[in-house]
């Protein structure tokens, strides 16, 4: 049976922070699931920097469905989960069916990858405390309030808990989250 990995996810989560991790875990040779709040079609943004803006501007992106709804979960069947950025960690951390999930995955050690503003969620359960994390740079001060040593770096390993800091770090963080996966987790 492949090892399956889920990715939690929502409206107006950074459309390079879903896909990437996506299409490489399935390169792989992982089955990778999207979850959401709800089964749907999720509509995803582009981050990007323009000349004269302090902070980044906000795009429609793609659009991609979700594979089953938070309450679906059953987070023993998977290896795995990829919480992507983008704004939709806002909202997400607020859904109890999702901070029952992401618990899950830290009471077992499993391995963990959050990029961007994902760490808002594992912040939100109380699993970033001690540890030593990277994020967005603008979330240094929510990851220092949230009991984390926060680096700036192209990606953080803490144990099976692996962060970035934004879509520009893709190769560095799935490079060392596919490490941390290979070790814990290898397709079977």
């Amino acid at each position: 049976m492949t090892a399956k990995i889920l990715i939690v996810t929502g409206d107006a989560a950074e459309s390079l922070e879903v896909l990437y991790p996506y299409q490489r875990l399935r390169e792989e040779g992982y089955d990778v699931h999207i979850a959401a709040p709800t089964r749907k079609k999720l509509q995803f943004v582009v981050h990007d920097f323009e000349p004269g803006f302090d902070t980044y501007t906000e795009k429609p992106g793609y659009t991609w469905p979700a594979d089953l709804a938070f309450s679906e979960v059953d987070p023993g069947d998977y290896v795995a989960i990829v919480i992507p950025g983008g704004r939709a960690p806002e909202y997400l951390r607020n859904d109890p069916e999702l901070r029952k999930i992401l618990k899950s995955f830290f009471d077992s050690d499993k391995p963990v990858a959050q990029i961007c503003h994902g760490p808002l969620l594992t912040a939100a359960i109380d699993s970033l405390r001690g540890r030593r994390v990277t994020a967005y740079p603008a979330l240094e001060l929510d990851m220092q309030a949230a009991g984390a040593t926060f680096q700036d770096a192209e990606a953080v390993v803490d144990g099976t808990l692996v962060s970035s800091r934004a879509w520009p770090d893709h190769s560095g963080w799935m490079r060392e989250f596919l490490t941390v996966l290979r070790a814990k987790a290898p397709v079977t």
